[in-house]
């Protein structure tokens, strides 16, 4: 179903998601395959220069959404634009791999050990040819190591001498090789300490400052995503349920998924915690492989009616760029 309440003309955006789709087909018996809807119909876009978090529980289809917008899975359906061209071709994705980057959730197993530290920042330059002489590669590896905090004398040394924190930002050393426009953060923070991760979100926006970057801020914590994001979309089995600015949606959730989401955050007042009311959803998330009908989230939502079982809703704007998915917004 094609989404027409949200209309992105009159504004210059770096990267334009419509109707984005991306089904896995899963055998479930003899001869026999499911549709797996990991993205399911949904649009969205990023300004140059903006942090758009992306937000939902484990399974959801986040990470899909930001290897499917970079072609590492091929578009079951829907378009993708970057500044107003559509990346529809080898061509196409050829130039925007040039212009993009991902940074990924495990440093562990994201990067290479027989490669050295260099060689690992260094292959994005190798596959573009984005030097002319091995001086000239030596010296860019060693700015970069610089620029995320690396000293430039770790260029010769493995993967497996460095914590978890070092190894994050050889991760984003890489990314930043191809001198991108815009990076998609997988969960880039996760499986790292707490003292660690402030530092790392840290650098996220000091490089964004910089280098004038555009990033898709995915991760399953909402308390991380609102310290960098601009704009914030959560995500309920694998569509957008509701997108607005930071602040309006922290302070002012619409979805009962997101209200959900926001009371499980801690608050640092006593005093205002035990005011505050936790809403705990009943039930557990229903199997991609067997998503209910109209609303997907009908079947954990204490306002689900008749016409929610039956009809899928829109992603409509309710307020000044806040989008919501729900019939029953004036409930929540």
């Amino acid at each position: 179903m094609e989404n027409k309440t949200i209309n992105h003309k009159n504004e210059a955006y770096l990267l334009e998601i419509k109707n984005l789709e991306q089904y896995f087909n899963i055998k479930t018996g003899f001869l026999k395959t499911s549709p797996l809807k990991a993205v399911d119909d949904i649009s969205f876009a990023i300004k140059k220069g903006e942090t758009l978090g992306l937000v939902g529980e484990s399974g959801c289809g986040k990470t899909t959404v930001g290897r499917t917008i970079l072609n590492l899975y091929k578009p079951t359906g829907g378009e993708i634009f970057h500044n107003g061209v559509k990346i529809d071709n080898r061509k196409a994705i050829k130039q925007f791999r040039r212009k993009a980057a991902m940074v990924f959730q495990d440093p562990y197993s994201s990067l290479n050990p027989r490669m050295t530290v260099g060689d690992i920042i260094g292959e994005p330059l190798d596959v573009h040819k984005l030097y002319s002489t091995r001086d000239e590669r030596k010296q860019k590896i060693q700015e970069l190591m610089t620029l995320v905090g690396l000293s430039s004398e770790h260029s010769t040394r493995y993967v497996h001498e460095f914590s978890g924190g070092q190894r994050q930002r050889i991760g984003i050393a890489r990314a930043l090789a191809v001198n991108p426009e815009f990076i998609v953060c997988d969960e880039p923070v996760s499986a790292l300490d707490v003292s660690i991760q402030a530092q790392v979100i840290n650098m996220f926006k000091d490089l964004q400052e910089q280098l004038n970057l555009t990033y898709l801020f995915i991760a399953h914590d909402i308390h991380v995503v609102e310290h960098i994001s601009n704009r914030i979309a959560v995500m309920y089995l694998g569509k957008i349920v509701e997108i607005a600015d930071t602040e309006d949606l922290t302070n002012h959730s619409l979805h009962p998924y997101t209200v959900s989401l926001m009371s499980a955050v801690p608050i640092a007042n006593p005093e205002k915690a035990r005011k505050r009311k936790r809403i705990i959803l009943e039930g557990d998330v229903p199997s991609p492989l067997n998503v209910p009908s109209g609303c997907s989230f009908r079947t954990r939502c204490p306002h689900a009616t008749e016409i929610c079982a039956n009809k899928t809703p829109l992603l409509k704007e309710v307020r000044k760029n806040h989008y919501v998915s729900c019939h029953h917004v004036e409930k929540n």
